[in-house]
């Protein structure tokens, strides 16, 4: 039985140390991180009332959806986009190269008009099927186009009537290009030109992919978080979380000796587990992420804590170390269930009431304090009970059974007594 259970946890603290200095590292730097701690760029777009559109709920929604598609398609880094109030659209860039151009890609309604010389608008962006940026045989920059079926008959209906006619392709009322019809073009397909640059050629195609905005909008405020500012927060983070683990493990150390170390261990897999669900989440990790981090670790502490608390006072009555050991876990645990169910609850309530960054905080709060608690009440309990099952230290000092003293007052008392 002692054999076996030194085998048991040797083999626990063996894996769980090897994971934590292996998966660390790797795990903290594949989890997505935020504008704050990437550096990038803040838009803030409100849409406005005109004549032609309304702005409701329906009309914010597709904003949203084609500033999704909009920004995926121009490949910036995790991009974050998410509705404010009833006209309003948060979208944060992280690590971005050319914000400028990003701003003028989401800022665009991109609305394609084909018109005839009498100014009529025969075509529209809703005829479109696909639209990709190329160069031609005369290495110009273009967008070639490729209509639906109803807007290929329309196409060729426009340049069948319109031979020998210039016909005007606008965006959002401003003239791309006015070439004129040589002959009917029948194939569904047309090209834009007069693109300066392939990078410019393929702004436009992305935006006449993702379709024409709804509503007007109008951007309303631009911030950029340089690299320097968001790499000293990510500094000042790493500092903080690595001090704030530091200092943990050499508390519990001090004040509870091998008891305590058994805690550091399921602290360890704690961060550990922490760090694998977020990457399996797939979360974004800001700064308020951080600090829900940190202070869920503090409450995995004191659940720690309060368990020793209450070992001590169960030892200190007379009872063995196995037996105290079982009844602090016990009487604490309603303790921990309680505080932690409130905390949850109140995570719950800023995820569901909060935004962006208090939002982050809470998924980091709220998975936190269930997987503390978990590693808490069963990790530790596991690996305290293989301990003192193998018999390998049997001073409750060494246990933190008898506070900071070194000795069993218990012991001194049946002395006295005799």
């Amino acid at each position: 039985m002692q054999r076996n259970s030194l085998i048991k946890l040797l083999i626990s603290i063996a894996i769980i140390v090897t994971v934590f200095f292996m998966f660390m590292k790797p795990l903290a730097n594949s989890i997505r991180q935020g504008l704050d701690l990437q550096g990038g760029t803040h838009v803030v777009l409100e849409a406005e009332d005109t004549e032609i559109a309304q702005v409701n709920d329906d009309a914010m929604q597709r904003v949203v959806t084609i500033m999704e598609k909009r920004i995926n398609e121009m490949g910036l880094t995790e991009p974050i986009i998410q509705r404010e109030g009833e006209r309003r659209v948060i979208i944060e860039l992280p690590g971005i190269k050319d914000p400028d151009a990003a701003i003028q890609t989401i800022g665009k309604t991109a609305m394609l008009e084909f018109k005839d010389e009498d100014g009529n608008t025969v075509l529209t962006g809703t005829d479109l099927k696909d639209a990709q940026a190329a160069m031609d045989q005369n290495n110009r920059n273009v967008v070639n186009l490729e209509f639906s079926d109803e807007g290929g008959k329309k196409f060729a209906d426009l340049t069948m009537k319109n031979v020998g006619r210039k016909i005007a392709i606008l965006l959002d009322g401003e003239v791309l290009t006015d070439p004129v019809v040589n002959e009917p073009i029948l194939g569904g397909r047309a090209e834009i030109s007069g693109q300066r640059t392939l990078e410019e050629a393929q702004r436009l195609a992305v935006l006449l992919r993702s379709g024409a905005l709804p509503v007007k909008v109008n951007i309303i405020e631009t911030r950029t978080v340089g690299p320097s500012l968001g790499q000293d927060s990510k500094d000042k983070s790493k500092f903080a979380f690595v001090v704030g683990i530091a200092v943990v493990l050499i508390f519990m150390l001090m004040f509870y000796r091998l008891s305590g170390f058994i805690a550091d261990i399921s602290l360890m897999a704690y961060t550990v587990i922490l760090l694998f669900v977020l990457k399996g989440l797939d979360a974004t990790l800001t700064l308020p992420g951080v600090a829900g981090i940190i202070l869920s670790i503090g409450m995995a502490v004191d659940a720690n804590v309060l368990i020793f608390e209450h070992f001590k006072e169960e030892y200190r009555i007379g009872k063995t170390l196995r037996l105290s050991m079982e009844a602090g876990f016990d009487r604490a645990f309603t303790t921990i269930f309680d505080s932690n169910i409130t905390t949850i609850i109140a995570a719950a309530v800023l995820f569901m009431f909060g935004t962006g960054s208090i939002r982050g905080f809470a998924i980091t709060l709220g998975l936190g304090v269930i997987l503390s608690m978990l590693t808490a009440i069963s990790l530790t309990r596991y690996l305290l009970k293989w301990l003192i099952a193998s018999k390998i230290f049997e001073s409750p000092a060494i246990y933190g059974a008898t506070g900071f003293l070194l000795f069993d007052p218990n012991k001194i008392n049946q002395k006295a007594v005799k």
